[in-house]
């Protein structure tokens, strides 16, 4: 009896605190995919246009996944709305991430949604949930404040972009003419 418990312990061990225990969570989405695979953390305009500043571009520009056979993978966040994936990826510029979340469909275009990356091939399994604490520890706020679940909306880069360009971002009098028919 005593022999099967160890077993059986030594065998949740491995399988639990191993990197094989991490998987995407499926949501039920459209032609959803679970999908696990190895790819290089690019900056996808580097890619599509050569402009390429050093360390992509620091975490302000659009990170992609670009796979073993040359197809660029855009992936897209989940939980926190309106967050992109560079706060999930920036650490990862340039490196080859084993990238592990869901493939989905809608409409004809094709998503992925990162859940899960770790640096090829060893690296610790990171969740990809890191924006929100990030961004309330830059903006003075707690993660689980009101402030923070509604970041978007009280993000100082954000409010200066709708100051200078409005909310539809075409300028402030084309917002106002729009506005003012609806």
């Amino acid at each position: 009896m005593k022999r099967n418990l160890h077993i059986a312990l030594m065998v949740f061990g491995m399988v639990f605190l191993s990197g094989a225990a991490h998987a995407a969570e499926e949501w039920g989405l459209p032609e959803e995919k679970t999908a696990r695979f190895e790819a290089k953390v690019v900056d996808v305009l580097c890619e599509l246009s050569g402009d390429c500043p050093k360390a992509c571009g620091g975490g302000k520009r659009q990170l992609g996944l670009l796979d073993g056979s040359g197809k660029l993978v855009l992936p897209v966040k989940n939980n926190v709305i309106f967050a992109g994936v560079a706060d999930e990826l920036i650490e990862f510029c340039g490196k080859q991430v084993i990238a592990d979340g869901l493939f989905t469909t809608n409409r004809g275009y094709t998503i992925f949604a990162l859940q899960f990356v770790k640096e090829a091939p060893d690296g610790k399994w990171q969740r990809a949930n890191r924006f929100l604490p990030k961004w309330a520890k830059k903006n003075g706020v707690s993660a689980d404040s009101p402030k923070a679940e509604r970041w978007f909306e009280n993000d100082p880069r954000v409010n200066a972009l709708i100051a200078k360009d409005g909310k539809l971002g075409l300028g402030l009098k084309t917002d106002k003419e729009y506005l003012s028919k609806q």
